[in-house]
């Protein structure tokens, strides 16, 4: 099907259904164009909780789509295909979270919204890139089991000075984990005059060189403070802020930064999803009950 067909197709089915298009600032150009609400994690955490319409489809990885089926129960989440994996949340097993737990007993459990629901279910609180310093402050503890990604253990450690305990020690994001002190080099040479925004996934010695560390969201809030910007996460993220921002120049600090599980979700996907209602996301209540209070906990603090 040719794409201005699909996207009439897309527009008839999402009335049909009363659904709406909720896509990740990582995702397609294709698919971002008739997104509904586009976002960083936290923001569709939020965005999810008050859904005006009985079919949400999730153009993002799994963990996100969980959460937003974590947030509406009643309500039917469709995951474009099953793909859209995150490799970083399939690091952390709950197992890892229960021996940390024996090492702190009075440590609290704060996981990245990139993490499995099995594994939510085990935290005190949930975090993004965009809230985790701000939360982590908040909590009456100076020792803080973090999980899964290290690198943006480090960045809340050094934030806050509080001991930051990574659970897995191994746990990343094979995509940030791309960038290189190489790259920083390359985009000063290159682009003189532009500043760094670096993802706080990305390794410990490319935030040193950072003009700001920020999640996706704080991308797209900070970008008007320059006129030229090297952006240091997934290479989709040029094409949102490019949209948003046509007078201000934006350049991938490398074009290979692409996420797979993000990239899996096409017009045709989504599409056929909203056709055949699938794929419809679950999550056992016994597990979603428990999770829902560290989501919920993390959108009162943030």
């Amino acid at each position: 099907m040719e794409r201005e067909k699909l996207v009439e197709e897309i527009a008839r089915l999402k009335e049909e259904r009363n659904a709406i298009i909720m896509a990740h600032n990582y995702q397609l150009p294709e698919v971002q164009d008739i997104a509904d609400f586009l976002g960083d994690s936290l923001e569709l955490a939020r965005k999810a909780v008050n859904v005006d319409a009985d079919v949400i489809v999730f153009a993002g990885v799994d963990f996100m789509a969980e959460t937003a089926k974590i947030l509406n129960p009643g309500k039917t989440v469709l995951l474009p295909t099953r793909r859209a994996t995150c490799a970083m949340a399939e690091m952390l097993r709950p197992e890892h979270i229960i021996e940390a737990k024996k090492k702190y007993p009075d440590a609290p459990v704060v996981l990245y919204v990139n993490s499995s629901a099995e594994t939510k279910a085990l935290a005190d609180v949930t975090v993004t890139s965009a809230n985790a310093v701000r939360v982590v402050e908040k909590l009456d503890s100076e020792v803080i089991i973090f999980g899964p990604d290290k690198n943006l253990a480090h960045y809340v450690a050094k934030q806050t000075g509080k001991k930051v305990i990574p659970v897995p020690e191994y746990g990343h994001c094979y995509v940030h984990r791309k960038f290189t002190l190489e790259d920083v080099e390359r985009a000063r040479r290159l682009y003189p005059n532009a500043k760094l925004m670096v993802h706080p996934e990305c390794e410990p010695e490319v935030q040193e060189e950072a003009d700001v560390i920020v999640s996706t969201g704080g991308m797209i809030k900070r970008a008007p403070e320059w006129d030229e910007w090297v952006v240091f996460t997934e290479r989709e993220m040029v094409y949102r802020l490019s949209k948003l921002y046509p007078n201000i120049r934006f350049h991938p600090a490398r074009e290979d930064a692409t996420c797979i599980g993000m990239k899996a979700i096409t017009l045709n996907h989504i599409y056929e999803s909203l056709k055949d209602m699938k794929y419809a996301v679950e999550v056992p209540e016994r597990i979603a009950e428990k999770a829902r209070k560290a989501i919920e906990k993390m959108l009162e603090m943030s």
